[in-house]
């Protein structure tokens, strides 16, 4: 089953807030990284755990986030993207928080998401991105993490390949157009 995203406003006359452009995105973004999660599951990806599953979830986040800082670049100031992006974070943060928690039971979930966004942030720096969308690298820097999650068993070894491929890439194209009919 195909995976629906609404991503346009019921109101179109509205004039939206940053603030909330930003938690639609993460509502999209959360439902395309749970999507992808499964997807690897139905390819026959095996997870160890739910805390595998939340932490491949968690490097798709991750991924959309600087998908979408990359994006605003071109069409907000330095100023508006950066309350867009910051907010964005925080309800992606309040996701993490609240699923985890109602999966594995109480604790700090989101303080170790921030800390992964901000390492991340600064690996995906160094790539690429453009018009056409991220560049080889950047998919595979996405790649390269959930393999390191999926780990070495022989099940898991082509993840990278499906990620890189397949997946990463879809999750691109979904969530590029919805960050775009979102600014309509």
């Amino acid at each position: 089953m195909a995976l629906r995203i609404k991503s346009h406003w019921w109101n179109d006359d509205q004039e939206r807030s940053l603030p909330e452009i930003a938690s639609a995105l993460a509502f999209i973004a959360w439902r395309i990284a749970v999507d992808k999660a499964i997807n690897l599951h139905c390819e026959r990806f095996v997870y160890e755990s739910d805390r595998q599953r939340l932490d491949v979830i968690e490097e798709y986040l991750v991924f959309l986030i600087q998908i979408a800082d990359r994006m605003s670049q071109v069409i907000l100031k330095d100023e508006e993207r950066r309350t867009l992006i910051t907010a964005f974070a925080k309800k992606v943060f309040e996701h993490v928080q609240d699923n985890t928690q109602d999966l594995l039971g109480p604790g700090d979930y989101g303080g170790p998401f921030i800390a992964r966004l901000n390492a991340r942030s600064g690996e995906y720096a160094d790539y690429q991105f453009d018009d056409e969308g991220p560049s080889y690298a950047f998919l595979r820097h996405l790649g390269f993490e959930i393999q390191s999650l999926m780990g070495p068993s022989e099940e898991n070894r082509w993840v990278i390949d499906q990620v890189m491929d397949k997946d990463g890439w879809d999750a691109y194209k979904r969530f590029s157009k919805a960050f775009r009919d979102l600014f309509e």
